[in-house]
């Protein structure tokens, strides 16, 4: 635990990326792995993951992302895209792996179907997406810490035009669209912010116990 919270001191949002480091594709499998196991309400992951390699299109994006360096420069660019609502036929497809992976039968699960229905179907498509971006965000997280316990940079970007981004990468016609992006590589030397004393509440400001 000594060396995890070494790790979380030792990451901080990356500006500046060395363009010439890349990560390799073993490194890569496992934070997308991390990103796979990362918990979710319901366990429903309501969102899906698109890993960005292509260079004219990470151009693009860069433009749409107020022409940010981390976006051509980092190894990776991950995008975490929620669903914008929820079907019965996704959580049925749900209901499907869960029979599949714990071999049981689709009746033993009535009640968690019933559960779902009164739930997460009854929302508007409104707050269904606004909760589905609340999960993406999990993972982000579990992207983040993963990244750092293995030295790898990242940066969590919220400054993008999301309806271009949507439209980039196709993500409307899916029932997608984006909540958050990261980039992932390794620091440039001449990234300045690596050196500057991270800024925290202190756990008395931050923390209550009642």
């Amino acid at each position: 635990m000594k060396n995890y919270i070494e790790d979380l001191n030792w990451r901080y949002a990356t500006k500046q990326f060395d363009a010439n480091k890349k990560i390799s594709s073993e490194d890569l499998e496992t934070l997308l792995e991390a990103i796979q196991l990362t918990a979710s309400s319901y366990g429903l992951q309501p969102y899906e993951i698109i890993v960005v390699k292509d260079a004219v299109l990470r151009e693009k994006l860069k433009m749409v992302s107020w022409n940010q360096t981390q976006i051509t420069d980092a190894s990776e660019v991950i995008v975490f895209a929620n669903k914008t609502y929820i079907t019965p036929a996704y959580v049925d497809s749900y209901l499907q792996d869960i029979v599949q992976t714990r071999d049981l039968k689709i009746e033993d699960l009535q009640g968690l179907k019933e559960m779902l229905e009164s739930t997460i179907l009854k929302l508007n498509p409104e707050d269904q997406s606004a909760w589905a971006a609340k999960q993406a965000y999990i993972a982000l997280g579990n992207l983040l810490s993963a990244a750092a316990n293995m030295r790898i940079d990242t940066c969590p970007m919220e400054g993008f035009d999301v309806a271009k981004y949507d439209a980039l990468l196709n993500l409307k016609e899916k029932g997608l669209t984006t909540a958050v992006i990261a980039t992932v590589g390794y620091r440039s030397k001449e990234d300045q912010t690596q050196f500057a004393a991270k800024v925290r509440k202190s756990k008395n400001n931050l923390i209550n116990t009642i």
